[in-house]
């Protein structure tokens, strides 16, 4: 079996990247490791995921955004950001009219379900389940790929989206710089008794984060984040003692907290492949850059990462150069680079920050969070980087 492009990894990234190749007059494959019902609709697992109004743009030009049910898209109005216990707290908020939205919060189950989809529907697209990429082996002209029930396939280009433990990555040879914050996140879903009104809330707490995120109704997704030694002790509380655990720690400002449904837990390590590309060969979303999620901006950039490169290869293809040369992968490349490069260190610089419970580093990031509260020029950085409507500079 010959394409032009096959795609490893069936998550956000990948199908996203699919779907933007839809009018593309190339065949593409998406290769993915879980069974075709874990794909096609995909299983509630806890994670909301923020997106900016760059993001749902690119989401409506691909088509998928009107799949995602009403229901479930939850505006965002604005953020608040706490340092323990001060009464000062950083507001962030849309540039833009007073009632327009920061965001949207979505689940990723019901995003991924609408990237699937909508590929199903392309006419260039294919997609096989249950299966794994053993090797690939790349030529001049073409990068031949075993698959792990015997079969091969060639293509012009391999594109990696299969996470940022990405097992493709590594047999490609290229390096990633990994970042482990020795943290893990507990998300779920409680419902409550007051209204959210829209309202993100984020504490950084000594010992533990938690974060708010409004849903649907008088519903809200709750992370905690913890020291890896800390996680199981939250785990395995039972329904009665973290509802009144959240319920105290957010000091009843929402009236009783009420769990629904699971608990999930999820190792918090950052990556950053040290290079994006090598001959024949790219990567995208997490097997690229994979974000600490404490600017929620991880999707956001792994959507505008997998544009870039989709708009990139289209360029390529209408000037009639080889999609899977390094002159032409370069070019993708330093935009992403570009874009992702200050946002990776500066979020970590920022989980350092609030953080580290040293006395020290307490004070100064309650002075800071006091300067940025009381100084409109930060305030308004912060915004127009989160509810940024225009095309990226870096996009083609």
């Amino acid at each position: 079996m010959e394409y032009d492009i096959v795609i490893i990894g069936g998550g956000l990234a990948g199908l996203s990247f699919a779907c933007s190749m839809m009018d593309a007059d190339i065949k593409i494959l998406v290769v993915e490791k879980r069974q075709l019902a874990l794909l096609s609709d995909p299983q509630e697992d806890g994670r909301e995921i923020a997106l900016a109004h760059l993001a749902v743009n690119l989401l409506k030009k691909m088509g998928v955004w009107q799949l995602i049910p009403a229901d479930v898209i939850s505006p965002l109005k604005s953020a608040r950001i706490f340092d323990g216990d001060s009464p000062t707290f950083l507001n962030v908020s849309s540039q833009h009219h007073v009632n327009d939205e920061l965001g949207y919060l979505i689940p990723n189950n019901k995003i991924c379900k609408a990237l699937y989809n909508r590929a199903k529907q392309a006419k260039n697209i294919e997609i096989i389940t249950d299966i794994m990429v053993d090797d690939i082996n790349r030529q001049d002209t073409c990068s031949q790929l075993s698959l792990a029930n015997g079969e091969y396939i060639k293509a012009k280009l391999v594109i990696a989206a299969d996470s940022r433990f990405s097992t493709i990555r590594r047999k490609m040879g290229i390096p990633a710089l990994i970042k482990d914050f020795s943290k893990v996140m507990v998300v779920s879903s409680m419902k409550h008794e007051k209204p959210h009104n829209n309202i993100a809330l984020e504490y950084f707490q000594y010992g533990r984060t938690l974060a708010l995120l409004p849903m649907i109704g008088n519903t809200s997704s709750i992370v905690i984040t913890v020291a890896t030694d800390k996680a199981d002790a939250i785990l395995k509380q039972s329904e009665s003692e973290f509802n009144q655990d959240i319920t105290q720690t957010l000091k009843a400002e929402f009236g009783e907290m009420e769990l629904q449904g699971e608990r999930h837990a999820y190792p918090l390590v950052g990556v950053y492949s040290q290079t994006l590309i090598s001959h024949r060969f790219a990567l995208i979303g997490d097997a690229a850059v994979g974000m600490h999620p404490v600017t929620a901006y991880g999707a956001n950039l792994g959507l505008r990462g997998q544009q870039i490169l989709a708009s990139t290869l289209k360029n390529a293809l209408q000037n009639g150069d080889d999609i899977g040369s390094i002159n032409v992968l370069k070019s993708y490349e330093s935009k992403q680079i570009n874009l992702t490069r200050l946002m990776y260190f500066g979020t970590n610089g920022i989980v350092a920050l609030f953080t580290n419970d040293t006395p020290v580093v307490k004070q100064i990031r309650k002075i800071a969070l006091k300067i940025a509260a009381h100084f409109p020029p930060i305030k308004h950085l912060i915004a127009h980087h989160l509810n940024n409507t225009k095309i990226s500079k870096f996009l083609p």
